[in-house]
C-alpha cells in the first residue's frame, strides 16, 4: 500500500499570517507552487492562501498587496490529509471536492508536507489523469467553507 508519505513534498515553504500578499506572491513566484500553507510558529495549518486567492480576494477587491497581510485573504477552513492514508483515499478525497492539492499533517496535527496531483503523476500518471478529469469537471462552487486549491 502507497501511502501520502511515499508520494508527498516534505518540508513546504510556509508563511506566517502576518506575511504580506506580495510576499506570498514572490514566494510562490521563487518555488513556483500556487498555493502556501500559512502556519503558526507550532507548524499547525491556520489556512492556505493560493494564486486564486492573491487574484480574487486581495488584487480584485483593490487591497495593496505590500500592505495586506495573508492572513486577511487566506483560505481558513483547509482541507488536510495525513502522512498514513493511502494514496487512493486521499485520490478519491482530491476528485470529491475537486482539489488539486492538500497539506499533510502528521499524528500531532503538524504541517509535514504538500500532497500535489503533480507528485502522484510522478507515482501513477494513470490515477492522476482520472482524478485530474474528476476535478476539472464543472461543478457547483464549493460554498462549505474549506478551500478549493
Amino acid at each position: 500500500m502507497i501511502t501520502v508519505a511515499d508520494v508527498m513534498t516534505r518540508q513546504p515553504a510556509t508563511l506566517p499570517r502576518d506575511a504580506t500578499v506580495a510576499q506570498a506572491a514572490q514566494l510562490m513566484d521563487e518555488l513556483n507552487v500556487g498555493a502556501v500553507p500559512v502556519c503558526d510558529e507550532h507548524d499547525h495549518v491556520l489556512g492556505i492562501v493560493t494564486d486564486r486567492d492573491i487574484t480574487v480576494r486581495a488584487i480584485a477587491a483593490g487591497l495593496s498587496p505590500a500592505g495586506t497581510p495573508v492572513e486577511q485573504v487566506m483560505s481558513e477552513r483547509v482541507r488536510c490529509c495525513s502522512e498514513r492514508q493511502p494514496v487512493d483515499d486521499v485520490l478519491a478525497l482530491m476528485a470529491a471536492v475537486q482539489i488539486r492539492r492538500l497539506p499533510v499533517l502528521d499524528e500531532a496535527q503538524r504541517l509535514v508536507g504538500m500532497l500535489s496531483l503533480g507528485d502522484l503523476a510522478v507515482r501513477d500518471q494513470e490515477a492522476a489523469v482520472g482524478v485530474l478529469r474528476r476535478i476539472s469537471t464543472p461543478s457547483q462552487p464549493d460554498r462549505s467553507g474549506y478551500a478549493a486549491h
